[in-house]
């Protein structure tokens, strides 16, 4: 189990005892020492831009650094001050956030950190302590697109087909799909058509298809493997060998199989896929508002004036 970063201040303190130490061999070293698995030390956070084993070692060094227990004399590199090297030295004293708010210094960090952020609102959910800030908010940023989601996908079964069939006209357009919204709209509105609701261009010019089959279905009203099977069957009479089969609930483990055994290439899109795709292409929803998470750049202050 990958420790949480206030389980690694008291590691990052003893691993510079010897003197400064390179950030990144500290991470390999504490991941060594903590006998993390190949497969926790790939871990990356939600961002994809960081292991989240590395993010906990920063941030731990983070804190302490503000508490005045360690300084960067380089960039990536951090030593111990007079006082972090006593407290490295005496192993009986638990270094976590509620021991570094002794520190002054570490209070005012925290009182400049408080400021910054909004007023939470009181039936707000609580945050894990031992998450670091990153954690935190793109933690809070999944739950924000969990609710959007569910919401999208209760839009989308509340209107009408020919809305729906819109929507999938708008969304195969912003992924790059069809010439224009006139000429996809137009081969996609065949309702009913066989076991098909409409077709669309793959490219621009038209050369390759694929048919598209839509089932507005509310929650809990799976597709089964007939509807599969009928799907192949309206793909095989026009000898099709793409189609996509969307729809508002989700497709049953016999449906899914039988999708993968056809020869013809079926690709699902349940409820969930449907809504994260929206939400990826802006489909239904827009941005509300745009956080840009800055972070120190080393490499400015490493230069000798």
């Amino acid at each position: 189990m990958i420790p949480t970063y206030q389980e690694l201040m008291r590691p990052v303190l003893e691993a510079a005892l010897g003197g400064e130490r390179k950030i990144s061999d500290v991470v390999e070293e504490i991941s060594a020492t903590f006998g993390l698995t190949e497969a926790e030390r790939e871990e990356m956070l939600p961002s994809g831009k960081q292991t989240t084993i590395a993010n906990r070692v920063h941030w731990a060094r983070t804190y302490l650094k503000q508490a005045g227990l360690v300084r960067n004399p380089r960039r990536g590199f951090y030593e111990l001050t007079e006082v972090g090297r006593n407290l490295a030295e005496d192993a009986t004293v638990k270094v976590d956030t509620k021991f570094l708010k002794q520190f002054d210094d570490f209070l005012a960090f925290q009182a400049r950190t408080k400021t910054a952020e909004p007023q939470a609102s009181s039936d707000a959910p609580e945050t894990d302590a031992d998450a670091t800030p990153d954690e935190s908010i793109q933690a809070a940023y999944a739950r924000l697109n969990q609710s959007l989601a569910s919401g999208l996908l209760d839009q989308v079964r509340g209107a009408s087909p020919a809305f729906f069939e819109a929507l999938l006209v708008d969304l195969l357009l912003q992924m790059g799909y069809g010439g224009s919204s006139e000429t996809a709209g137009r081969a996609l509105g065949r309702t009913g058509d066989n076991g098909v609701d409409g077709v669309i261009d793959q490219d621009p010019l038209g050369v390759d298809q694929i048919y598209i089959q839509a089932k507005r279905y509310a929650e809990g009203n799976t597709v089964g493997a007939g509807d599969i099977r009928d799907f192949f069957g309206a793909l095989n009479i026009r000898r099709a060998t793409k189609g996509i089969f969307f729809t508002t609930s989700s497709f049953s483990a016999s449906a899914r199989d039988t999708a993968q055994a056809l020869g013809t290439r079926i690709i699902l899109i349940d409820g969930p896929q449907l809504a994260r795709l929206m939400i990826r292409y802006n489909v239904g929803c827009r941005d509300k508002e745009v956080l840009r998470i800055k972070q120190i750049d080393e490499a400015y202050f490493d230069e000798e004036i």
